[in-house]
């Protein structure tokens, strides 16, 4: 019989295993924080698979950090969204608080 390799989610499996301990000792706030560290490695398991390389956890880590870099993006441009909306709010209201004070003094 031909023995193969383990696949990468085989391996990424193993590694999640192996922080097993880790993981219970963690607070429990953090806990669903770490396992979301391994849902992010496992959305990336088709390239990493493809990539083959020796030490698996390696790939694991570039993929949590390229996820954590598309959440960051995101809440970066949620953020000017929200600050442009203010800046366009602050305007309105000097708008109006002048349109208030140019009637007023006829």
């Amino acid at each position: 019989m031909r023995r193969t390799n383990p696949t990468y989610r085989d391996a990424l499996r193993a590694i999640e295993e192996r922080w097993a301990k880790f993981r219970r000792a963690l607070r429990r706030r953090d806990q669903p924080r770490f396992d979301r560290l391994f849902e992010y490695a496992r959305e990336h398991a088709d390239a990493s698979g493809l990539l083959n390389h020796q030490n698996p956890l390696l790939p694991a880590l570039l993929s949590i950090d390229l996820e954590q870099e598309a959440r960051l993006e995101d809440h970066e441009k949620r953020l000017a969204e929200l600050e442009q909306q203010i800046t366009e709010d602050e305007g309105q209201q000097h708008q109006s608080a002048a349109e208030n004070t140019a009637g007023g003094s006829e």
